[in-house]
């Protein structure tokens, strides 16, 4: 039997606030410079289409679809698995990344109100996915580390 600790809210956001940081300002600043024909923005939070939108879809999808986190989610040590702790791939990924992506507000709002407790957004139920604490130990099983005295 496999225990899985389900990430807080708190941390998620974090996480998710580092990536925007990171990744999406700077994007955001690249889009700013574009001619008005290449800038699209709907109703931002509700619907999101914008470069940075793309850039942080497409970020998000890679990482985590290729080990489980992106820079925000290793900073504070969770990761996203699938609902048995294994590895997601990339389409579970780009799936649970859509909703983060362009429609962040909706995405948690029905996961709060429509599956109170679950600590899943709707993306997340849809793609298969949870978030979950890192909770690796420090040495292995059966491992112990010596350090020398310099």
């Amino acid at each position: 039997m496999v225990t899985l600790y389900l990430a807080g809210w708190g941390t998620r956001f974090w996480a998710w606030l580092i990536d925007v940081i990171l990744i999406g300002l700077p994007a955001s600043a690249v889009s700013d410079r574009l001619p008005p024909a290449w800038q699209v923005t709907v109703a931002p939070g509700l619907l999101s289409f914008s470069l940075s939108s793309v850039v942080l879809f497409l970020y998000w999808t890679l990482l985590e679809g290729y080990r489980g986190q992106s820079i925000g989610k290793m900073a504070l040590n969770i990761r996203v698995t699938g609902r048995s702790g294994e590895k997601i791939g990339f389409g579970a990924a780009a799936i649970e990344s859509f909703g983060k992506a362009f429609i962040l507000i909706p995405d948690c709002l029905i996961g709060w109100l429509a599956m109170p407790g679950s600590k899943e957004r709707l993306f997340n139920r849809i793609s298969g996915t949870v978030v979950i604490e890192s909770r690796e130990k420090e040495e292995p099983e059966g491992v112990t580390y010596v350090k020398r005295e310099e």
